[in-house]
This record gives C-alpha cells, structure tokens and sequence, in this order.
C-alpha cells in the first residue's frame, strides 16, 4: 500500500481508534454539563448509537462500510429529523466530538482533517431555530 493508498481509517488507526473515539465522544456527551441540551435529544441508553455511530465513522472514513451493510444509506439528515437539533444542541455535539477526537487521535493535522467536514455535516443537521 502507497501512502496514496491509505485512508483516514488507517491514519488514525483503524477500527480500534474509531471505536475508542466513538466511546470518549459518548461518554463527555453523557457527563459534560455544557452538553446536556444535545444528551437530553438522546435515549436514556446510549448503546445503540455509539453502535451507529461507530458503524458510520467506520465507512465514512475509509474502513469498511458496516453502516451501509447494516441499515442502507446513512441520509443522516432524514434520519435526525424526529430529534429538534438548534444550534446548542449542534454546537454541544460539535464540543463532544472536538474533545473525543483531540483525546483519540494524536496528529493534529489528521483531527483537522475530520473536524472540517464532520462540523459542516454538523451544521447540516441542524433542523431548527
């Protein structure tokens, strides 16, 4: 393999890091207080999304598309439409994100990288005022 060749997946460290960023992102959203607005749109178990979540940050950045397989296509914003995302809420899942990712991922350049599209996808969920 070139270095042409690898993906964000690999560069982080494949599916173990993915996993590990899943979790960390998770867990500051079910403790942080600046987070709560954004906790309170989630079920009371957060099993099955840090398992979606996981599922879709695997394909999404280069690994194997397990999110695809399992549910189709992600049309994430279709998918969110039932949760009313503001911009707090969006804003309190962007700060969970950006620390989960400065804790999971050592280079700064690859946490730029991700954090550049996942905060445009985040500003793209938003569904209300």
């Amino acid at each position: 393999m070139t270095s042409t060749d690898t993906t964000l997946y690999d560069a982080i460290g494949g599916e173990e890091t993915v996993k590990a960023l899943t979790a960390r992102f998770y867990d500051l959203m079910d403790t942080l207080p600046e987070a709560a607005r954004c906790r309170a749109l989630h079920p009371k178990d957060l099993t099955a999304s840090r398992d979606k979540l996981t599922d879709y940050l695997l394909g999404w950045l280069g690994g194997p598309p397990v999110y695809v397989e399992k549910y189709g296509h992600p049309m994430l914003r279709r998918r969110h439409f039932g949760a009313a995302i503001d911009a707090q809420a969006r804003d309190e899942w962007l700060l969970c994100f950006h620390r989960a990712l400065e804790e999971t991922v050592a280079h700064p350049q690859l946490r730029a990288v991700i954090l550049e599209p996942v905060t445009r996808l985040a500003h793209h969920m938003q569904n209300t005022e």
